[in-house]
């Protein structure tokens, strides 16, 4: 599920698909975390700072960003009404998604069980368009996650005494002969 920052540079994945990063040995890396942010050069980055693949450079004099469905990048320059176009976002997907790697910090890589990446305009041959100023849930619920531990640790707590109980009306048992 998706939920609302309101931070422009906030992009979630709406249906199948990546986001392409550039890893510092050159090599690409694959996240659906579509929290970014621009570095020191201007360059559209996610939060661990490796760049988009392919690089988008905002400008300094840029005042807005905005980010289209379709991965069209564009800024309002200080001073101009109509808005530049910076740059296009790819989206990968690949045969077989649950066949990827897991590198760390959201970062995912392609396996032969996987196949390749398949790179594209978002909303195109079956891959999810984007949504600015929204980011994706993660699949666990810490809360109800921590319930489902607590109420494990009774359950075993309640067994563990169940068992003591028996053991002591074995042994009293057995003494009464």
């Amino acid at each position: 599920t998706l939920y609302n920052t309101n931070n422009p540079l906030d992009v979630a994945v709406e249906g199948r698909g990546f986001f392409v990063v550039q890893q510092p040995d050159g090599t690409p890396a694959y996240t659906r975390d579509g929290s970014l942010r621009l570095d020191g050069d201007g360059r559209i980055v996610n939060a661990e700072g490796f760049p988009l693949d392919p690089p988008v450079t905002v400008p300094p004099e840029a005042t807005g960003i905005s980010i289209a469905a379709n991965g069209t990048v564009s800024a309002t320059m200080n001073g101009e009404t109509a808005p530049v176009e910076l740059g296009q976002l790819s989206i990968a997907t690949f045969v077989n998604p649950a066949g990827l790697a897991a590198k760390g910090h959201n970062l995912l890589v392609p396996t032969t069980a996987s196949g390749e990446a398949q790179l594209g305009e978002p909303g195109t041959d079956g891959r999810g368009t984007l949504l600015q100023g929204s980011l994706e849930k993660a699949n666990v619920d810490v809360v109800e996650e921590m319930i489902g531990l607590i109420s494990a640790q009774r359950a075993y707590e309640i067994n563990s005494k169940v068992i003591t109980t028996a053991d002591e009306m074995l042994r009293a048992a057995s003494q009464m002969r």
